[in-house]
């Protein structure tokens, strides 16, 4: 089973940014709700091990979920720009920008599809999120 790993940079109003990495090696950047402890639909979820497993989603399509997160259901990978585009899911991208003057992330399409391309042999993974913003080097 594949192991993938979001380690979390910073999180503040504009929702909460990541980088995820398989082997040590990152290859699609996150965005997620700011953290509001773990309040359904408007918070990033808490950090953790979960296992994700590959569901078809009547809005998403193809895609997988967050099993297990405790309080919340229905947490899906998909691709969006912004923070207002997750509901509590985790948003995949490829680049960090502004859009509308607000942070984001774009080439939401091509990173998700990257993701996808990295689990097309899986439907089952463990992910693992660090909130590495929780500790900043002074």
């Amino acid at each position: 089973m594949k192991t993938l790993i979001i380690r979390r940079i910073v999180t503040g109003t504009h929702g909460t940014f990541g980088v995820i990495t398989h082997n040590d090696v990152p290859f699609a950047i996150t965005l997620e709700r700011e953290w509001l402890n773990n309040e359904r639909s408007i918070s990033c979820i808490p950090e953790d091990l979960y296992i994700c497993q590959r569901v078809n989603s009547p809005k998403f399509g193809n895609t997988f979920q967050v099993t297990d997160v405790p309080g919340r259901s229905h947490i899906l990978f998909h691709k969006g720009n912004i923070d207002d585009d997750s509901h509590g899911c985790i948003l995949v991208g490829e680049q960090f920008e502004t859009l509308k003057g607000s942070p984001a992330i774009l080439a939401s399409k091509r990173g998700y599809q990257e993701f996808m391309n990295k689990l097309e042999d899986d439907d089952i993974f463990r992910l693992i999120i660090v909130d590495d913003w929780k500790n900043p080097i002074s």
